[in-house]
């Protein structure tokens, strides 16, 4: 049973960790364009986190119907996040930094907690469940490190947002993409 799993989902935790790692690019080649610019980028990535997520849990939940529930939330979330951006661009963009960088956090943090859950509730079903988890941890801390930067300064400029977001993204995507070819490694046939 868990070589079904593992051949139903090591592709998509892989889709994400690239998703995550372009975000990255991304974020370290733009860091001065316009906010708008950036939460164009960061919507695009979302959605498409949120869809990969979305699609991942469903096609899982087939197959095997438990604890997949935190996966299919966490693409909702991705995806809610998504449509946001893209249905307010301007009014996120001039509603200054402050309005993508709480998106951002509580989306990270968000995230996260349901990555960390979903790799508890699935340790006996996959091995390295150590790496979703690590990109769950490393997600809350974005998150929580967004917060502590609108506190500390809330005129933080969008290159050191930007900064934070490529760290987060290189890092959780390569332990997503570690995670997936150790699974496809596990997966027979």
């Amino acid at each position: 049973m868990a070589g079904g799993l593992l051949h139903h989902t090591w592709g998509w935790l892989l889709a994400r960790g690239v998703l995550l790692i372009l975000l990255g690019v991304f974020a370290v080649l733009a860091p001065g364009f316009a906010l708008f610019t950036f939460a164009l980028v960061f919507a695009a990535f979302s959605f498409a986190d949120g869809v990969l997520s979305l699609v991942g849990g469903i096609r899982a939940a087939r197959h095997d119907g438990r604890h997949w529930g935190w996966m299919i939330l966490s693409g909702l979330a991705g995806v809610a996040v998504g449509v946001l951006f893209l249905l307010f661009p301007r009014v996120s963009t001039v509603a200054y930094a402050t309005v993508i960088v709480w998106l951002v956090a509580v989306w990270a943090i968000v995230t996260g907690v349901f990555e960390a859950s979903a790799a508890i509730r699935l340790r006996e079903e996959i091995r390295g469940e150590w790496l979703l988890v690590t990109s769950g941890v490393l997600s809350v801390l974005l998150g929580l490190a967004l917060v502590w930067l609108l506190f500390a300064n809330p005129a933080a400029t969008l290159l050191s947002v930007a900064w934070l977001i490529a760290i987060y993204a290189f890092v959780s995507g390569v332990a997503l993409i570690a995670l997936a070819l150790r699974m496809r490694r596990r997966t027979p046939g």
